[in-house]
């Protein structure tokens, strides 16, 4: 019955630095906010160098030098990579990306992006979701770019790849969200999809902060399975299912 599921997630895939421009902690302080908040591991997700003020290409190259574990946490190397237009074209080389443990796209204001239509966003998540290095897309229940969502999840099934109910979007951004979320969530449950939980933290003591994405979990009957980084196992499992290797040494 919804509601009865138990949530005890492990691993937070969607947190911010100060290289993101408009976050404001260090990848130190966000790995003592995660290690505080009970949590194994947590990804540095910073924005993609389409975003004003986030970090450039080097940024994203060098995180290689980043400790694979600080303050008792597994340091995940990532990007929230920006969908620039309808044919998914994103704003890392793919040289930068396979080099990042996993990789979150998504669409964002301020980028270059100028879909308007409901057509025009769909196509460019089922895009993003086409290329080969993303794992994930982020927030695609944003109400700025609605889309056709029963062909994004579809999308999503195909390729074997996750959705994100991002915990930020129903506490300081992208207000409106819950009902797309809500139909997301129903339509990943109902054809078994996977979904990948994020606190979008921009501040290092929000790290591991889901509680009212988990709440949409509960309300949709969202089997704890189904989340991809419910633990470090489950995150390994989904990125071998996607022909990759989490190194954590």
């Amino acid at each position: 019955m919804a509601g009865e599921q138990t949530y005890d997630i492990k691993v937070d895939l969607h947190v911010h630095s100060i290289s993101s421009g408009h976050a404001y902690s260090t990848i130190e302080e966000c790995a003592r906010g995660a290690s505080a908040n009970g949590l194994e591991a947590f990804a540095v997700t910073d924005h993609g160098p389409a975003i004003p003020g986030s970090g450039n290409i080097y940024h994203f190259w060098n995180l290689k030098v980043l400790p694979r574990r600080w303050h008792g946490v597994w340091v995940l190397r990532s990007a929230e990579v920006n969908i620039l237009d309808t044919n998914g074209r994103l704003d890392l080389p793919d040289k930068v990306l396979e080099s990042l443990d996993i990789v979150h796209a998504g669409l964002h204001p301020y980028t270059g992006y100028e879909g308007e239509s409901v057509e025009e966003n769909t196509a460019a998540l089922i895009a993003a979701l086409a290329h080969p290095l993303v794992d994930i897309i982020v927030h695609p229940d944003n109400p700025s770019y609605p889309v056709d969502m029963d062909r994004v999840v579809k999308a999503a099934l195909r390729e074997g790849k996750a959705l994100e109910v991002n915990n930020s979007s129903f506490v300081y951004t992208r207000g409106g969200s819950e009902d797309n979320c809500r139909e997301m969530a129903r339509l990943l449950h109902d054809r078994k999809g996977l979904i990948a939980v994020g606190s979008d933290a921009h501040v290092a003591t929000f790290a591991g902060e889901f509680s009212r994405a988990v709440e949409i979990l509960r309300e949709t009957d969202v089997a704890p399975q189904s989340v991809i980084n419910y633990s470090v196992e489950r995150l390994e499992a989904f990125l071998a299912s996607r022909g990759k290797t989490l190194h954590l040494e």
